[in-house]
């Protein structure tokens, strides 16, 4: 058995930002929108008033033109249902608008509910090898694309049915006059056939010198401190400066390609206006037509052009958003590859150990991180896995928790294949402090109480158990101090503590520690140790370090050598068997990459 292939998944291959009309995008998105069909029938039904209120507004000027010329006869009546119709063409076109975007709003909502959801439950083999900006282009931009669509797809409806009907009342007016509006129709299509490509082509630049720009901030503000420090202002600068520059000449350039359109389409008007002014004119005189009609024709012409240019850059929009939804289905589409199974029980273990049987496991197939490890830590003790760099001490933490599965072999917590249990009830019974422990946005009470919901007494008390309580304290507010993005206003030691805190308010069953005193200093490491010899007292716990003084008084030892189970056994055991760990002792070394 060997890893899913994740490596295909939401990868940097080129972004297409147009794509054709694609039958499954629709039908899957469409999905999203069949909840809300009350709101879809609303808005277009808004739609259908909206254009026969357009529709209607040029024959009641010839209607009140015609009425004029004889006399006023029934001008009143005229100007009442004009009245009446411009009350419902606003109200139409206000509620049009508002449940096509109350519409858009619900469905993206969903959309990226959706999405958010299922990045939770995918394998972390897919994340691990999936750049973040990616992910957050596929949240952001490409149901961005999609809300543009959804919230004017509406109106385009409204557009092309307002299109038709102007077009059927020209040629039912005049078909003749129709007949000549209607021949620029075709000099509109071939002008669009030779400009949609080129400025689809000059947007994909104007994308790409974006994206790169932005990837270049980003690197300059995350990187800030090393520029500074190797006094490449200058350098940077240039460079940045440089793809600034290529960035404004390639927007430059779609702003002209987007709008060269916008000329021709007024060109048009204007020769169809012509054109419909000298015919129209010479039947007035002639008495073929009446003035009224001929106003009223104007109108109609001037509204012609007007859905035509809405609906091509709504095709635009159309594309952008078929590319974005294509990217959505990816992400909607990675497999699950670690999920309960059916009959998965929820473990519920106080005093549980810990068992790796003949494992073997890696990040990429046929690529093992494990070879054939198997070891054993009884409830209560205390394990250690040491070894150099790269050896599979993390990847062991990660199989624990299951944050991945085993290629082969079996991994078991309290006697249960980690498989067969819920992983809700796995996450409750396996605690874990990492190197660099997360924190999030809030107070420093909730980010201690973050897995657990416990009361405030519980979390002072975890917080005074591993020496946090002081600096939390001398906070300007205490356990109710927000913290800013990632704790950045507390130094690495402390942001570690309030982890360790985090860890022992939720009392697992087993906890773990990854490199967990890494960023912390002597002195406070020693005050840690002291309090979780008392604290992990009849608690499983497995310690992953490099450092000897976190790992000496642990009642068993494993040292890994590239994926390989190589020793286990106390420190005085492991010494005496002169093998890769005494080798350190004896070199005097304080990690283990010194043994390396």
């Amino acid at each position: 058995m060997s890893a899913p292939d994740t490596a295909r998944y939401l990868q940097d291959e080129e972004e297409e930002t147009f794509a054709a009309f694609d039958r499954t995008v629709v039908a899957r998105i469409s999905g999203f929108v069949r909840p809300y069909h009350a709101r879809l029938y609303a808005a277009l039904a808004a739609v259908g008033l909206f254009v026969l209120c357009q529709l209607a507004v040029p024959l009641l000027i010839r209607a009140g033109i015609d009425s004029a010329v004889r006399g006023g006869e029934g001008l009143h009546r005229v100007i009442a249902l004009f009245a009446i119709v411009l009350a419902a063409n606003a109200v139409a076109g206000y509620w049009q608008e508002n449940w096509a975007a109350r519409l858009a709003q619900q469905v993206i909502f969903d959309l990226r509910s959706a999405m958010v959801r299922h990045l939770q439950s995918v394998s972390l083999g897919v994340l691990d090898q999936t750049h973040v900006g990616r992910i957050m282009s596929r949240l952001q931009g490409d149901v961005n694309a999609c809300q543009e669509f959804l919230e004017t797809s509406v109106s385009a409806v409204g557009d092309l049915f307002l299109l038709l009907g102007i077009c059927v009342v020209l040629v039912w007016l005049d078909w003749r006059l129709g007949a000549v509006t209607l021949t620029v129709l075709p000099v509109m299509v071939a002008i669009r056939a030779v400009w949609l490509p080129r400025v689809q082509a000059t947007f994909r630049r104007a994308k790409d010198a974006s994206s790169i720009v932005n990837a270049a901030l980003a690197e300059n503000i995350n990187g800030i401190r090393t520029v500074i420090g190797a006094r490449r202002e200058n350098v940077n600068l240039a460079a940045f400066e440089a793809k600034v520059a290529a960035n404004r000449d390639a927007q430059i350039a779609a702003a002209h390609r987007a709008h060269a359109m916008a000329p021709a389409v007024e060109a048009l008007t204007g020769l169809a206006l012509a054109a419909i002014v000298l015919g129209g004119g010479w039947g007035v005189a002639t008495g073929r037509i009446a003035l009224g009609m001929m106003v009223a024709y104007i109108f109609y012409v001037q509204r012609f052009f007007e859905p035509i240019r809405t609906l091509t850059q709504q095709y635009t929009v159309m594309q952008r958003a078929m590319a974005g939804g294509q990217r959505i289905l990816e992400v909607l589409d990675v497999p699950v590859h670690v999920a309960d199974a059916p009959d998965a029980t929820a473990l519920t273990v106080r005093e549980a150990g810990i068992e790796l049987a003949h494992v073997t496991f890696g990040y990429r197939p046929d690529r093992p991180v494990l070879h054939d490890v198997s070891l054993r830590l009884a409830p209560g003790e205390v394990g250690a896995l040491v070894g150099p760099t790269g050896s599979g001490k993390t990847s062991i933490a990660g199989l624990i928790k299951r944050f991945y599965d085993v290629w082969s072999g079996s991994v078991r917590v309290g006697g249960f294949d980690v498989r067969s249990v819920t992983q809700a009830s796995l996450g409750r019974t396996v605690g874990m402090v990492l190197q660099e422990p997360f924190l999030f946005t809030g107070t420093v009470l909730d980010n201690i109480r973050l897995n657990s919901g416990a009361p405030r007494e519980a979390v002072i008390a975890a917080a005074q158990a591993v020496h946090a309580h002081d600096f939390i304290t001398a906070l300007p507010h205490g356990y109710d101090t927000r913290l800013d993005q990632r704790g950045q206003n507390l130094s690495q030691g402390q942001r570690q503590l309030l982890g360790f805190a985090r860890a022992l308010v939720a009392d697992p069953a087993i906890l773990i520690l990854d490199e967990a005193t890494a960023n912390v200093d002597s002195f406070t490491e020693a005050r840690i140790q002291a309090a979780l010899r008392t604290l992990l007292k009849g608690r499983t716990s497995l310690i992953i370090a490099h450092r000897l003084a976190t790992i000496r008084d642990a009642d068993r030892i494993f040292v890994l050598d590239q994926g390989h189970l190589v020793e286990q056994g106390r420190h005085d055991d492991l010494v005496a068997a002169a093998g890769l760990y005494a080798s350190l002792v004896a070199r005097g070394g304080a990690s283990f990459d010194d043994a390396a």
